[in-house]
């Protein structure tokens, strides 16, 4: 069996330049393996952003026609409303004029009647001054 023999140091300098070299080539190895890809990746990125723009625009369009939609049935709702107040108002004074109308006519024929009776009236009060007084 041989006998350990211990680095020196002359040795263990040469040791660590050569580790340092075989770092530095793993690097540029690296290095240039991230050039050949950078491209790639670049555009992998570009495309994940613009389908990210993508999406944020849709969810927006879609948010604003929602908002458009609520707003158009609100508005709409809001017409209906005041249709029914206005058609409701019409009707009220449909019924009231109607009502006046009644109320003028049955007035009228009240009238009427005590003017018929005043005529009666009239007559047979003249007949009767007429008759006491000859």
């Amino acid at each position: 069996m041989s006998a350990f023999k211990p680095d020196n140091f002359n040795d263990r300098i040469q040791d660590r330049s050569k580790a340092k070299a075989a770092e530095f080539e793993r690097a540029k190895k690296r290095a240039e393996a991230m050039k050949e890809t950078s491209a790639a990746r670049a555009a992998e990125r570009a495309r994940i952003a613009k389908e990210r723009d993508e999406r944020v625009a849709l969810k927006e369009a879609t948010k604003k026609a929602e908002e458009e939609r609520i707003a158009a049935e609100i508005k709409a709702a809001e017409e209906a409303r005041i249709a029914e107040e206005e058609a409701l108002r019409i009707a009220e004074e449909t019924r009231k004029r109607e009502y006046d109308d009644a109320r003028a006519k049955a007035v009228g024929a009240k009238a009427e009647e005590i003017r018929r009776y005043a005529e009666i009236l009239g007559g047979y009060n003249t007949a009767r001054k007429a008759s006491r007084r000859a």
